[in-house]
This record gives C-alpha cells, sequence and structure tokens, in this order.
C-alpha cells in the first residue's frame, strides 16, 4: 500500500493529484521553488516542502532534492504529473533505488517508447502502422538528407527525445533539408541534453488523434476512447475534444485496438495515450507514445465517467484496473479549452502578472482545473497556461454551446489571456463543422 504521495509538479495538475489523493484517503506532500511559495497546490496539500529556487532546473527538475524531500516527509510514492520529470527514466531508476514508488511506467519502458525512433521500430515489430520514415536513428544532416531523398519530401524532421512540440521542422525538398535538420537539432540538444534525431514523411493537413489507455499490473489493457487534438499552434495543443468528428466507428474502434496492441507490446502499466495522425483520405499512422498522465486527461474522464489520477495511484499500489473493456461506454461530448496567460495579438506573448479579479464558471457539466485564485502572482518562467475549461453534453453542438457560454462567463483580471481567442475558436465555421486539421490556427486564423 502506497502510505504517501509527494507530487513532484506544480500548478493546476499538482491540485487535481492533491484532489485526487484526498479522495483516497491517501496524505499529499506539495514541493515547490521559492517562486511558487504562494501556489494553491502548496496551500492545499497535507505537507508541503520547498525543493529550491525558482528555474526547474534547481527545483522541479532536480532528482536529487525531490529524492530527499519524499524521504524527509515520508512519502513512498512519487506522482511526477506531467512534464518536468514525468517521462524521466532515471528519475524513476532513482526512485527505485530509494525505496520510493513511482506512479507511472518501469523505467525500461520510458526508454523503449520515451524515444521516439525506438518507440516507432517497436510498433513496426507488433504490426502497428506507422508513418514511413527512418528505423534507425539520424545523427547528422548527410545522412539524413539521403533518408530523406528516399522517403519523399516534404519530410518532418524530429527529435527521439522530443515532447511539446519542440525539436520538430518540416523540410520541403532537399535544399531545404540540412538547414532545417541543423536548427531541429539543435534545439533538441538544447531541450533535451539529446541530438539524435529521425525523419518521417511529412502527412500533410492531417488530424491528430490520440487513444488514451490504462494498464495494469495484471495484464489487463483497456482504451477510453479518443481525443480529437488537431488545433494547434507551433504543435502545441489548445483544444481537445472527445469523441473526434473526424472518424468513424470502424477507424475509431480499428485504432483502440492497435493502442491495446502498443501497449501490450511493451509490458505497459498506468496511464498511458498512443498518438496517431489521420490523413485527410483517412489513413492513420501511430506517432508516438506519451509514458504519462496527459494535460487533456479530463476530457476523456468527463466522457467515460472516469478517475484517471486515482487509477494511476491504484495501479501503481498493484491492484487491478477497476473497470474493463466492456465497462467503457463513452457517452456525449466533451471539449476542453486551454486558458493561457498571453497576448494573441502579440504573437502569443506571455503575460504573467497578479490576478486582480477571477470568475470561473460552473454548472452542470462544467470543470474548470486551474490554480489561479483572485491575488495570486503567475510567475514568469513557467508554462503560461494556468487553466482547462471543459464542458460536458449530449452531442458536439450542445457541447461548443456550453463552453461559448462558460468563456464568456470567465473573468480573469490583472493579466491578459487568450480567453477571446478562444471564444473566436469556438465560433468559426471551420471548427463548427468539424473540419479543423492541424493547420487551422495558422490558415484560417491567420496568426
Amino acid at each position: 500500500m502506497i502510505t504517501k504521495i509527494l507530487i513532484a509538479n506544480r500548478g493546476e495538475i499538482a491540485v487535481r493529484i492533491i484532489r485526487a489523493c484526498r479522495n483516497l484517503g491517501i496524505p499529499s506532500v506539495a514541493v515547490y521553488s521559492k517562486e511558487d511559495a504562494l501556489g494553491l497546490h502548496v496551500k492545499l496539500a497535507d505537507q508541503r516542502v520547498c525543493i529550491g529556487e525558482g528555474s526547474a532546473r534547481d527545483s522541479y527538475l532536480n532528482m536529487d532534492r525531490l529524492i530527499q524531500a519524499a524521504k524527509n516527509m515520508g512519502a513512498d510514492a512519487i506522482h511526477p504529473g506531467y512534464g518536468f520529470l514525468s517521462e524521466n527514466s532515471a528519475f524513476v531508476r532513482r526512485c527505485q533505488e530509494n525505496g520510493i514508488t513511482f506512479i507511472g511506467p518501469e523505467a525500461d519502458v520510458i526508454d523503449r517508447m520515451g524515444n521516439k525512433s525506438a518507440a516507432r521500430t517497436t510498433m513496426m515489430a507488433a504490426g502497428v502502422p506507422v508513418v514511413p520514415g527512418t528505423k534507425d536513428p539520424v545523427y547528422d544532416a548527410e545522412a539524413g538528407r539521403k533518408q530523406a531523398d528516399a522517403i519523399g519530401y516534404p519530410v518532418m524532421i524530429k527529435a527521439s527525445s522530443g515532447g511539446g512540440g519542440k525539436g520538430m521542422r518540416v523540410a520541403v525538398d532537399g535544399a531545404d533539408f540540412e538547414y532545417q535538420f541543423g536548427l531541429a537539432q539543435r534545439e533538441s540538444a538544447n531541450a533535451f541534453g539529446d541530438d539524435t534525431m529521425y525523419i518521417e514523411k511529412f502527412i500533410e493537413n492531417p488530424r491528430h488523434i490520440e487513444i488514451q489507455i490504462m494498464a495494469d499490473k495484471h495484464g489487463s489493457v483497456v482504451s477510453l476512447g479518443e481525443r480529437d487534438c488537431s488545433v494547434q499552434r507551433n504543435h502545441q495543443k489548445l483544444i481537445e475534444e472527445s469523441p473526434s468528428p473526424a472518424i468513424g466507428e470502424q477507424t475509431r474502434a480499428e485504432m483502440g485496438r492497435y493502442a491495446v496492441l502498443a501497449a501490450q507490446a511493451v509490458g505497459y502499466t498506468g496511464a498511458g495515450t498512443v498518438e496517431f495522425i489521420v490523413s485527410p483520405r483517412g489513413e492513420y499512422y501511430f506517432m508516438e507514445m506519451n509514458t504519462r498522465i496527459q494535460v487533456e486527461h479530463g476530457v476523456t474522464e468527463m466522457v467515460t465517467d472516469t478517475d484517471l489520477i486515482a487509477e494511476q495511484i491504484r495501479v501503481a499500489m498493484g491492484e487491478p484496473l477497476s473497470f474493463t473493456q466492456a465497462d467503457i461506454q463513452p457517452r456525449g461530448h466533451a471539449i476542453e479549452c486551454r486558458i493561457n496567460a498571453e497576448i494573441p495579438e502579440k504573437n502569443f506573448m506571455p503575460c504573467p502578472g497578479t490576478v486582480t479579479a477571477l470568475h470561473l464558471p460552473a454548472g452542470n457539466g462544467v470543470r474548470v482545473d486551474t490554480a489561479l485564485y483572485t491575488g495570486y502572482q503567475i510567475p514568469s518562467i513557467y508554462d503560461s497556461m494556468i487553466a482547462k475549461i471543459i464542458v460536458h453534453a449530449e452531442n458536439r453542438d450542445a457541447a461548443i454551446r456550453k463552453m461559448r457560454t462558460a468563456l464568456d462567463e470567465t473573468v480573469i483580471l490583472g493579466i491578459e489571456t487568450n480567453l477571446d481567442f478562444q471564444y473566436q475558436i469556438m465560433r468559426h465555421p471551420v471548427f463548427c463543422a468539424g473540419e479543423a486539421d492541424t493547420g487551422f490556427i495558422e490558415k484560417i486564423m491567420k496568426v
């Protein structure tokens, strides 16, 4: 049994995990940087401990301090949330060496699926369809160009250790390849400390669809349906919804089976997301697997009536899944809008500051995940996402109307946000028709 959980994260996801711990009757420990001393997660946890200065490197990414904090506070488990160390296999091994349960998959699984080129190889061996591309890692532009010439342009250059849209560039022809490869590789080295790259065929005007899975230590793997994450800017998701308006029941069932197969192929445990890209002709291909809880997990929770964070914790304690595949019968439609402290009119420039007034929407089928409160000082050194507004209704049209109402009711003063921009999307005919692909923001919204 897990008796106390240290949460190695901050902001809304830390608050979300604290609430799940309370529902399970498990005490929680919040860690915080000096910059986050007044964070809501610090106020809500049963215990709290400062782990360093404001920079992530000195706090939320500092393995030594996190392990020591867990020991000092008597925590026998760590939940990493998303981002930071959530997909760091070295951290998983450090936890195991110190007798601490890491709430997530095993280190070897993270290595196999977290490295994008290794994941492609694993999926090909398992029979899961993948985007045509390189099978082996690519380390230099000259070798990469030969591979790209064989694949056929345009191609996508990707960081093997990438995530969050970093280390990704499109090369439209051979003359453009070396320049784009250099940019992507340098960004990968800076962001992940790894310059290993891979190359795949660039699918133009695709939909981005991901399958949520949950697996226990007893061999059970369940698909909880898909989320459509096509509305993005610079590969950063802005809106997620379930079910996807872009695929039919047959494709949905096939993708779900492949997601389960992918998890089984690596002996996966815990929450994970198998991401697919879908071409305008309906062809779908495996892209990558995120070996952690996703930002947008609440969308799936709304349509399946599950608690994925609590399920993660129960799985980590060795319990079997609390549901079977037959139990998962998604109902209605859910949409999530990410609210960021930024100025869309100024190239989405971050806008940290003090929240001087706050009113959040509520009511039937409306959920807000946030760490905001009136008087909170939003730090300038972390991600700009400050809230997630999620709605659930009987169908997509009703969910869009409910989201418009929720966005219109939301008041966040003292800082600039993308609330108005999200409202514009909710009224755009292309989005309302369910036809927004990954180029929607740049092409249609013209930003």
